[in-house]
């Protein structure tokens, strides 16, 4: 249940800007996580989430950009929870997520930071990443298929 809420806390606070820890709670009781508010905050800490300025001058919940190895364990973990199924035509890489869970997989893709990646557009269940050429959309589902079974370090 833990890393279910991890995950649900990273897709949240990619897609909204989340101020303080009732805002959060919020969110969390909106997607069907009773929690207290000590469990959220203990979340913020082991998930190491950073307050950010935002544009209009506000602050808002983010990952670390610091702590790169953990991160990368931590996006590894969303996406061998999250992705289901994976799939390329061309350039293009198709993943297929759990309900809901496509928006923090795609954060997890984007915050992995690897080059051959041009972009990714996610939706409820499937995301769309559009890979530099068609050998990086092999290469790079090889290396998901792979997470998936816990064979990536």
């Amino acid at each position: 249940m833990k890393s279910k809420r991890h995950n649900k806390i990273i897709e949240i606070i990619t897609r909204y800007d989340i101020d303080t820890q009732d805002e959060l709670i919020a969110k969390l009781r909106e997607s069907g996580f009773d929690v207290t508010q000590a469990t959220v905050s203990r979340d913020i800490r082991d998930l190491k989430l950073v307050k950010i300025s935002t544009e209009d001058h506000r602050y808002k919940y983010a990952l670390s950009p610091h702590d790169d190895i953990h991160i990368s364990v931590k996006y590894r973990n969303i996406m061998r929870e999250t992705i289901i199924h994976v799939d390329y035509a061309n350039n293009f890489v198709v993943l297929r997520t759990y309900s809901g869970m496509a928006q923090a997989a795609a954060a997890a893709v984007d915050g992995m930071g690897w080059n051959e990646i041009v972009g990714t557009i996610a939706g409820d269940d499937t995301i769309f990443v559009l890979m530099r050429d068609n050998a990086a959309a092999i290469e790079f589902s090889e290396r998901l298929k792979l997470i998936g079974r816990g064979q990536d370090k």
